[in-house]
């Protein structure tokens, strides 16, 4: 899928096994930007995204880049894993674990954040979701994070409830969650 944004030209495609060192560099650029921010994602270095994590998802295709020219300019994983947590909820949308998109670790690179990436990114995740004739995305979020918050809800996705869950990189805290009805 290609988005033509003014001069530059972002296109997304999965990840091949050659990108690796270079996702985990978008990543470790990303954490050291947030980590300096008032919306912190939590994120934390070879803990979340942890690098067994980034490999295991380029090679079952479920990590996807925003390419500028060479440049990763954004990264997220599309697959159906979610925290156990999530079954404590009753979701708007009835669907079966195989009919819910997850999306994992969106970031757009520090260079190219406010520039509407991550809603471009959204807009595939969507897009891919009803290819694959997904019922819903759900993605979750650190409370808190009120720059996540505006995305999401500004690009369709519904808050669905607030949770405590627990994550490597967090430990047990509170995480908004949304859903994108498809």
């Amino acid at each position: 899928m290609r988005f033509d944004r003014g001069r530059s030209h972002m296109v997304i495609e999965k990840a091949g096994t050659d990108q690796y060192q270079s996702v985990r560099a978008f990543y470790l650029a990303v954490i050291d930007a947030v980590g300096e921010s008032r919306d912190s994602v939590g994120w934390k270095k070879d803990i979340y995204p942890a690098p067994a994590f980034l490999n295991d998802a380029i090679r079952r295709g479920e990590l996807y880049v925003a390419l500028e020219g060479e440049m990763i300019v954004g990264a997220m994983v599309l697959n159906h894993q979610y925290n156990d947590e999530y079954r404590k909820l009753s979701w708007p949308t009835q669907a079966e674990d195989t009919e819910v998109t997850i999306i994992h670790a969106l970031g757009v690179h520090p260079s190219r954040r406010g520039r509407g990436y991550a809603g471009q990114m959204l807009r595939f995740a969507v897009e891919h979701a009803r290819e694959g004739r997904q019922k819903a995305l759900r993605i979750d979020v650190l409370k808190g994070n009120a720059a996540a918050k505006r995305l999401y809800l500004g690009t369709g996705f519904r808050y669905v409830h607030t949770l405590p869950m627990s994550y490597e990189d967090t430990g047990r805290t509170e995480f908004d969650l949304y859903e994108y009805p498809l």
